[in-house]
């Protein structure tokens, strides 16, 4: 769950958010948003255990067009828009830390880091969970430092309000708050990762909670403490509309030697998230392929067992967002069309319930204070993407277009009739 979002994401709350308790109560909504999606989606894994995630749920528990169109949207929106925007966090911090020393072209950079990355992976690669790992550790490393440095050696600290003052109460319940949980939501993703091993975990009834609420409590704790430095060390003004935030608070407290030195750090960390992302995504891309005739191009294997043309798809998908998009327009349009996914999978417990009750099997997990995680989840959802579609009206249109298009290519693929991974294999 811990990825460069926290990094990227506070200079685009401040621009509407003053307060410093409004924006660190922002993680901790957001936290506890991502806690009941998990404590959700693992009852969902261990009750529908195929794989898949939302493809799998959501055809199970409502049509097969519903799944269908949610992994329509992981192969058009759900890897390119997140890989677009490690790509363009990746250009920033590269240019925010050597602009002293060689001018960078923040766009060219991303386009580039996406092409080599792209073309790497599209001949051949070789998965090293055990390398992610170690980058996850190297984040949490990071932030435990940075946090601590930036508290030894702020000169000048900026004031930090862990109490509600005048008027926070009506930036709590505002569109800029609902908003703002957008870009608090991109920095958690990956909590429902973590629920696709509920099969796997011993006495899942007792350590599946155990497990989803002390790491969420980690990283909540991480990125409040992380988020409260940045707010400790810089005045917001020059934070506001900044993606760069680690730069430029390192750049204050420590120098030119500590921002080259963070920007390096981030962008290598960087640099991995592009690589792990274009790495996963078109193993999505190739079971879409495998299961439906229109798209069996993208299940195609090389000799290496590459799934060539998914590489190259989501690369090309990946560049099409960066040339045409900010940063910000990507996030808040891919984190309202996932949003919507992932409401539609997690109120998919109710439908669960209903049509298989509650009965617990064994090695099965059940959602734990049913049905308050569930319930609170949808109801931060249903007001985050209500105030969006108000207020962000073409994210919003642009993504109601691509669910539109995705049932539209589902009823194609039905008149070309669906077939399974050994029948397409047999006709490429």
């Amino acid at each position: 769950m811990i990825g460069t979002g926290v990094f990227t994401s506070l200079g685009y709350q401040i621009i509407d958010i003053k307060s410093t308790f409004v924006l660190l109560m922002l993680w901790l909504v957001g936290g506890v948003a991502a806690l009941c999606g998990a404590l959700t989606y693992a009852e969902l894994a261990s009750r529908l255990p195929r794989s898949g995630g939302e493809y799998n749920f959501l055809s199970q528990l409502y049509h097969p067009s519903i799944g269908f169109v949610s992994g329509w949207v992981s192969l058009t929106v759900g890897f390119a828009a997140p890989t677009a925007l490690a790509a363009m966090t990746f250009a920033a911090y590269l240019d925010s830390s050597v602009r002293h020393l060689v001018p960078i072209d923040r766009m060219a950079a991303a386009l580039v880091l996406v092409a080599v990355v792209t073309f790497v992976h599209g001949r051949n690669h070789k998965a090293s969970g055990g390398l992610q790992n170690w980058f996850t550790v190297l984040k949490v490393v990071l932030i435990v430092g940075f946090v601590g440095l930036v508290g030894i050696a702020v000169d000048a600290p900026q004031p930090i309000n862990l109490l509600p003052t005048d008027g926070d109460g009506t930036l709590l319940m505002s569109s800029a708050f609902a908003v703002s949980l957008i870009y608090v939501n991109y920095a958690y993703t990956g909590w429902n990762s973590a629920t696709y091993i509920t099969g796997e975990i011993e006495n899942p009834a007792r350590s599946v909670p155990l497990v989803l609420i002390g790491g969420t409590a980690i990283v909540i704790l991480l990125y409040l403490a992380l988020n409260a430095a940045f707010l400790y060390a810089v005045p917001m003004a020059e934070l506001e509309g900044r993606l760069e935030i680690g730069v430029i608070v390192a750049q204050a407290t420590f120098g030119s030697t500590g921002a080259l030195v963070m920007g390096g750090v981030l962008s290598l960390l960087l640099i991995s998230t592009v690589s792990a992302m274009l790495m996963a995504g078109p193993r999505v891309l190739q079971v879409m392929g495998e299961d439906f005739r229109l798209f069996r191009l993208l299940a195609v294997r090389n000799s290496s067992g590459v799934p060539r043309a998914a590489v190259y798809t989501q690369g090309g998908l990946t560049i099409l967002f960066i040339v045409t998009s900010t940063f910000e327009s990507v996030l808040v349009f891919s984190g309202f069309i996932l949003g919507l996914s992932s409401l539609a999978t997690v109120l998919g417990v109710f439908v669960l319930r209903f049509k298989k009750g509650a009965d617990r099997q064994a090695g099965s997990y059940r959602t734990w204070l049913f049905p308050l995680p569930p319930l609170i989840y949808s109801a931060i959802m249903i007001w985050t993407l209500t105030f969006i579609a108000f207020n962000r009206p073409q994210e919003a249109a642009v993504a109601a277009v691509i669910i539109a298009l995705g049932f539209i290519c589902y009823i194609v693929t039905e008149k070309y009739s669906s077939v399974g991974p050994e029948t397409a294999a047999k006709q490429q």
